[in-house]
C-alpha cells in the first residue's frame, strides 16, 4: 500500500487554497492524504477538514486522528494529524 500524501498546513495559504490542493491530490495522486497542523495551525487544519467535508460530503472519510509532538528547531511543538481517505 502506498504511503499517504502529506499536506502540512501553512500560515501563508488560505483554507480554500489548502482545500483545493487536497482535492487535486485526491483526484490525481493518492487515495489518502495526511493533513498535519503544527502549533497555532491546529485549528486551521480542523477548518480545512470541515471545509473539505462540506464540499465533498460523503466523498471523503476521516480514517484516523492522532495528536503528538515533535522536536523542531530544538523546541517541542504539538501537532494534529488527520488522515483523510477518498471514499468514491
Amino acid at each position: 500500500m502506498n504511503k499517504p500524501f502529506e499536506v502540512v498546513v501553512s500560515r501563508s495559504k488560505s483554507v480554500e487554497d489548502h482545500v483545493l490542493e487536497i482535492i487535486e491530490i485526491l483526484n490525481h495522486n493518492s487515495n489518502e492524504v495526511d493533513l498535519k497542523g503544527y502549533g497555532f495551525e491546529i485549528n486551521k487544519a480542523v477548518d480545512i477538514y470541515n471545509a473539505l467535508k462540506d464540499r465533498l460530503k460523503e466523498g471523503i472519510t476521516l480514517e484516523e486522528v492522532s495528536i503528538g509532538s515533535e522536536n523542531k528547531d530544538r523546541k517541542r511543538i504539538s501537532y494534529l494529524l488527520l488522515r483523510i481517505k477518498r471514499s468514491y
